[in-house]
């Protein structure tokens, strides 16, 4: 019967995701004239809509700690990373930080909505096979960040974990971050069940999926402190609250 129930709720969740994605791609080409704010908040309402729509497959998105900065603003945001759907969840709860991603070039193609923001944007589009001209284009989207006063999100991971485990963090991404953006504050953010939403390739997607997001306080480099020593902070403060959110002693 869960299974009938999931597909039940699928459907239309399916639907409305592809509806969502073509609207939002004509009114992106309608607000790219007008500059690049105005494209933004077309993106950002892109990613609000897009976590709506799962609530209809009964997603739910609980937050902890967005109190702890400010709405607007500048901020690096170092994630562990579960599942495609972390994007929209970070677009969707930071509106007006106007979050920039680092993703691999070839999404910049054929995807309604995402590749036009990937392009249009201010994102990283990065060659997996050339780390000079990645690193360079992450430099760039921190700089140009910093300069506007958005925010970048970096995965250190680099790549989705399937069942939820916590990868290895890689700091090369992080670093070219920090040093054309040395004045952004670092967020640790830690996502819990993302991977479940889409462990079947979304099809069906499990009902009632509760995905947790929390913030940490914002870091500030300390003296001296290396890019490897700050993402080891990082790491280690979402390891423990994926660790304890998964205690057994812990209500679900």
């Amino acid at each position: 019967m869960k299974r009938i129930r999931d597909w039940l709720f699928t459907v239309p969740t399916v639907a409305a995701f592809g509806l969502t994605l073509g609207v939002f791609h004509l009114i992106g080409l309608c607000a790219l004239p007008f500059g690049q704010r105005p494209f933004e908040k077309a993106m950002a309402g892109l990613q609000r809509t897009l976590v709506a729509v799962f609530r209809i497959s009964g997603i739910r998105v609980v937050t902890e700690g967005r109190d702890g900065f400010s709405s607007d603003g500048g901020f690096i945001f170092v994630s562990n990373h579960q599942s495609m759907y972390d994007v929209p969840i970070f677009g969707g709860l930071l509106p007006r930080n106007y979050p920039k991603y680092v993703a691999k070039k070839e999404l910049a193609r054929g995807l309604p909505s995402v590749s036009l923001n990937l392009r249009h944007g201010g994102n990283a589009l990065i060659d997996r096979e050339h780390r000079d001209q990645a690193m360079d284009a992450i430099a760039d989207m921190a700089s140009e960040a910093e300069r506007r006063d958005v925010s970048v999100v970096i995965f250190p991971e680099g790549t989705r974990s399937r069942a939820g485990e916590l990868g290895d963090f890689r700091v090369g991404g992080l670093a070219a971050i920090m040093e054309a953006a040395p004045n952004l504050p670092i967020v640790p953010t830690a996502i819990e069940g993302s991977w479940r939403v889409f462990q079947r390739n979304m099809f069906p997607i499990p009902y009632g999926t509760k995905v947790r997001v929390r913030f940490g306080e914002p870091m500030f480099r300390l003296p001296g402190e290396s890019p490897v020593e700050i993402l080891d902070r990082c790491q280690a403060w979402i390891g423990q609250t994926l660790q304890e959110w998964r205690s057994p002693d812990r209500a679900a």
